[in-house]
């Protein structure tokens, strides 16, 4: 038995060294290949980029779209490529590919019976990337949730709120998106002001203070255009209100909003304009009866017909 295993050790070991040349020279052609296919893959989101630039499309956006997709496309590409060298690795070292591939058409016919979600979370998948409804970058609201897109996977989109939280989403059940980040942003403003005030005077300040946000040097390059002041949108219980909307670059709407907001709160205060808040008044003490006020009212009724 020892000299057999022997013998097997000796014959396994002149069979590699047969073999460890072709091996090798194997797995550098597909590092190369690997390599030679992460270049083209570079060019081709920089002339992808490119085109939609010329197209008018803002680099940022471009480029969310193009990452989002090759994003995809490169994982899709890798794991095809090294199955396939693991296939051609395992034939030159004399092991038999027929039952790896039997295996895998098994597999595929297995997921394709039984994996029935898996394969509806692809497919949705496959269509919002090439519909090109969400990106990686974009801030959208899934399903009633909003949060930063972090991950768009053919299975799932994950995102991330505000306190950090991480939403995942499978793709095959995701009912709606709302996009709050695609191509501009717009941030609306209500401001309400009181009664005895000039609507004309107040718009026109208004539009005053959207101007000179756009005229600063930090924050006149996330607008995109002059305000859009609408007019009187409403009457309220203790305001009117004036309804406008200030168009951004997207994600930057947050910014110039309170930027915006402040900037109008000093102005009003310096102008006199008021901003009506509820008010609410307090009675100290034991209310009156009113029965008691009433009983009062008719004494002093007949008291004032009897002087008469």
């Amino acid at each position: 038995m020892e000299y057999d295993l022997s013998q097997s050790i000796t014959e396994f070991t002149r069979e590699l060294s047969v073999k460890l040349p072709g091996l090798l020279v194997i797995l550098v052609v597909f590092i190369l290949i690997t390599l030679a296919v992460k270049v083209i893959l570079w060019r081709l989101e920089s002339y992808i980029i490119n085109k939609l630039k010329k197209k008018g499309a803002l680099q940022a956006e471009a480029e969310k779209r193009v990452n989002t997709i090759t994003g995809v496309f490169n994982k899709f590409v890798y794991v095809i490529l090294w199955v396939v060298g693991f296939i051609i690795i395992l034939g030159h070292l004399g092991g038999s590919t027929s039952p790896l591939v039997a295996a895998v058409g098994v597999l595929g016919l297995a997921f394709s019976f039984g994996a029935q979600s898996l394969v509806k979370d692809i497919i949705n998948g496959l269509f919002i990337i090439l519909e090109n409804q969400v990106r990686v970058g974009d801030v959208a609201i899934i399903n009633g949730t909003g949060g930063f897109v972090e991950a768009i996977n053919l299975r799932t989109i994950i995102s991330r709120d505000l306190t950090g939280t991480v939403h995942v989403f499978p793709n095959g059940y995701i009912n709606a998106i709302a996009n709050l980040t695609k191509e501009w942003s717009a941030f609306v403003f209500d401001i309400r002001v009181a009664y005895k005030e000039d609507v004309d005077n107040v718009i026109s300040v208004i539009k005053e203070v959207a101007e000179g946000l756009r005229n600063d040097d930090v924050f006149g390059e996330k607008i995109i255009e002059p305000a859009e002041v609408f007019g009187l949108d409403q009457f309220g219980d203790s305001a009117i209100v004036i309804k406008g909307r200030l168009k951004t670059f997207p994600l930057q709407q947050w910014a110039v909003a309170r930027e915006f907001n402040r900037r109008i709160k000093m102005e009003f205060d310096r102008r006199g304009i008021t901003i009506p808040f509820p008010h609410r008044r307090v009675y100290l003490g034991k209310p009156s009866d009113p029965l008691e006020v009433l009983l009062k009212n008719q004494n002093k009724e007949r008291e004032r017909k009897k002087d008469e």
